[in-house]
């Protein structure tokens, strides 16, 4: 019988199961297939590994429910930092690094945007091109243009701030994103992420979908169908993304906060213009909801397990239930309790 320790987490809403390798051994655990077999049990979005490497680096490793690994996670790195922050204190401070993917990323601790929740903030370089770019579009800069082999509607625009995405903004009306009724209708949108992973003469490796929509000025919906997971609550690469894209197409300022809006919370972007090029600061919650023990018997079944509550829910729960109540009352939008 194999014992593993986690906490259950979330962050915008966004959940995971999250492993410290520094004192957990993982070794005898396959990780990509736990998480592709055992992950909806929790009703999680993905699995997190804190790790660390010779050099005393902080990183993670972040797995889809499908048990493909993700070069970057925007919502869990900051649930990692966490973890390295409260658990290794001697080695982080207020300011630090977490890498991912074979990126570094700067972490910072913030003041919290919405009532007690532990709150970070990561400076999130994105590429207009790179490897994952297609390649039958052009190599430089690819900001609100159709991609005919997906869709003839949407203006994407390519970001790669660590792992591959295309976003495009859509009018609220539009029913791309909400119906005449103003529900969150996510088929459109699920359509356009399957039609887009099946082509990978086009992307590849595979690409993360999003679509956003103004609501006011600084204010902005996203949605997002990740690669290897689906529809999901929220994708903290896509909303550093398409904040990135707002302020790419003029909707709003390149050093303007833009506030991020999704089916979990909220999160808060600052794109800026720097020397080395687009940087993004993600800022938002990392709430750590259960802490729990798993005993997995010899064919890595899940046979037993234990949790305890960590953070107070009331925080967590009433920035989800705060954020779909002002989208309904001040936008007429509204979100299915049912996620659909």
């Amino acid at each position: 019988m194999k014992i593993y320790d986690y906490i259950l987490c979330s962050g915008s809403g966004n959940r995971f199961l999250l492993f410290d390798t520094l004192r957990s051994d993982l070794s005898g655990l396959n990780i990509a297939a736990f998480a592709a077999e055992e992950l909806h049990r929790f009703g999680v979005d993905g699995l997190l590994l804190l790790t660390r490497d010779g050099r005393g680096r902080f990183g993670m490793r972040m797995f889809n429910t499908d048990g493909s690994e993700a070069e970057m996670c925007g919502n869990g790195i900051r649930c990692v930092a966490r973890l390295a922050r409260e658990r290794y204190p001697e080695a982080t401070g207020e300011r630090f690094a977490v890498t991912s993917g074979g990126r570094e990323y700067r972490i910072t601790c913030e003041e919290p945007i919405f009532g007690a929740l532990p709150t970070f903030g990561a400076e999130i370089p994105l590429s207009l091109h790179g490897d994952d770019f297609p390649p039958s579009l052009p190599a430089e800069e690819f900001v609100g243009q159709p991609v005919p082999e997906l869709d003839e509607g949407p203006a994407f625009t390519f970001l790669q701030p660590g792992n591959p995405h295309i976003v495009a903004l859509v009018a609220p009306d539009s029913a791309w994103l909400f119906g005449s009724d103003g529900q969150l209708d996510t088929r459109r949108l699920a359509e356009l992420g399957e039609r887009a992973n099946r082509m990978r003469g086009v992307f590849p490796r595979g690409i993360n979908v999003s679509l956003f929509c103004r609501l006011d000025e600084g204010r902005i919906f996203a949605a997002t169908y990740e690669r290897g997971v689906g529809i999901t609550s929220s994708c903290g690469t896509a909303m550093t993304s398409c904040a990135t894209a707002a302020a790419l197409l003029g909707l709003a300022g390149f050093d303007t906060t833009v506030e991020v809006w999704n089916r979990g919370g909220r999160v808060r972007c600052l794109p800026r213009r720097t020397q080395q090029g687009i940087v993004t600061r993600l800022t938002g919650d990392a709430s750590f909801e259960t802490a729990g023990r798993l005993r997995l018997d010899g064919k890595e079944c899940i046979a037993t397990g234990d949790a305890s509550p960590l953070d107070p829910p009331c925080d967590r729960l009433r920035l989800t239930e705060e954020t779909l109540r002002e989208l309904h009352e001040k936008y007429g939008l509204t979100i299915a309790d049912d996620h659909d």
